[in-house]
């Protein structure tokens, strides 16, 4: 027969005092940032900008670098887009934070297609390529924003790139099925 001792609980309620230690109040009150401490972010946020687009150029030379040995050694692919993935997922968060949305957009869609399970090809290294050079004619054009016209076209001409890829992708798929 099991024993049936009696256990004693206690409930303890800590009052959470994180917001009143980080907002500096002690008494509660509405956390608030000083003027200077807030001018003084900004100040740095944009220094920091501006040397945004050199910095990721370092980013997509390593991501072309990548590209290129997908292309050279072929039964190594599956190790450097996973390389690919890992310096796109680093670059979405970045690019709108440094007024380049465009950036982000582009290496969230990179990342996304360079996560890819499944068998990789030609036309896959393709869609590499154009993420890539994508990425480059902003930051060469100095693209911020959204671009305007420029942006939607430098959208528009990237989604063309992987339809046109990923429709050889399908034609490859059926002949070899029916070959």
């Amino acid at each position: 027969m099991a024993d049936k001792t009696k256990i004693a609980v206690r409930l303890y309620r800590f009052k959470n005092r994180l917001k009143e230690q980080v907002s500096g109040l002690g008494g509660g009150g509405k956390p608030q940032i000083s003027a200077e401490a807030l001018a003084e972010a900004e100040a740095a946020l944009e220094a920091m900008s501006e040397d945004y687009p050199d910095w990721v150029s370092g980013l997509i030379d390593r991501l072309a670098e990548q590209h290129r040995r997908c292309v050279d050694t072929s039964e190594d692919r599956r190790f450097f887009f996973e390389e690919i993935s890992d310096i796109a997922h680093d670059m979405k968060g970045q690019g709108g934070t440094f007024g380049y949305p465009l950036i982000s957009s582009f290496a969230e869609s990179l990342n996304k297609f360079s996560y890819s399970k499944g068998e990789l090809t030609d036309n896959h290294v393709e869609i590499i390529k154009a993420h890539v050079d994508s990425m480059r004619a902003v930051i060469t054009g100095r693209v911020k924003g959204d671009g305007g016209e420029i942006g939607i076209e430098l959208s528009k001409g990237l989604e063309k790139a992987i339809q046109k890829f990923k429709a050889r992708e399908g034609q490859s798929a059926s002949t070899a099925a029916t070959g």
